[in-house]
């Protein structure tokens, strides 16, 4: 990632995030998916501590994990209260496309979006399941799923290539991509056998 292409304002906070250790990866996070748009600056504060201490990118991972987990919680509860005016602000003319694909695949329509970059309107997710009141349960376990398989999945590639990561990344999205939805989709189906309700006994 070329930092020399951001705004003057959005290179200064970037440094002081990055002057704040893991910490900084967390407020990064929660602000990306609250308040604030800072597309890819989660992924590459990520990358970059994981590069500079390889031993900790499990901990870097988490707090960027944990941040989205914590914006995501606070956009979906001032959802519930402020109504779907404020998401078909969000959603646009997709409104109706999202509202229709939260209503049938609540889990995936939080764990997909979580995982795909800029310009999938992750947000609009978000605030769907708080406006038609997806279970608590089920949001948060679709999240931590999606944005721990993609901080994971950046951090592995930053220890395994270091320096060479966002070229890796760049070259192959199409790839990193399938290989952490098919994770998702593993997930989900392990999720749903193992809550399945039991039959009972005839």
């Amino acid at each position: 990632m070329n930092l020399d292409k951001l705004p003057a304002w959005l290179k200064s906070f970037v440094a002081f995030l990055q002057s704040l250790g893991g910490f900084g990866i967390f407020l990064a996070a929660f602000l990306d998916s609250s308040v604030l748009s800072l597309p890819v600056i989660n992924d590459f504060l990520v990358i970059r501590y994981s590069i500079d201490s390889p031993a900790l990118m499990p901990f870097y991972a988490l707090m960027a994990t944990l941040g989205s987990l914590t914006g995501s919680l606070f956009l979906y509860y001032l959802a519930k209260k402020g109504g779907e005016v404020m998401f078909r602000k969000a959603a646009g003319h997709r409104a109706q496309r999202i509202r229709d694909w939260v209503d049938k695949n609540d889990f995936l329509s939080i764990a997909i979006p979580s995982i795909l970059p800029p310009p999938m309107p992750f947000k609009a997710f978000v605030i769907a399941a708080g406006v038609f009141q997806m279970r608590l349960r089920t949001f948060v376990v679709a999240l931590l799923l999606g944005r721990g398989f993609r901080y994971f999945g950046e951090g592995l590639l930053a220890v395994r290539y270091g320096d060479h990561a966002f070229d890796w990344l760049k070259q192959h999205p199409l790839g990193f991509t399938l290989l952490l939805l098919g994770l998702v989709a593993l997930s989900w189906l392990v999720t749903r056998h193992a809550f399945r309700p039991t039959q009972p006994r005839a």
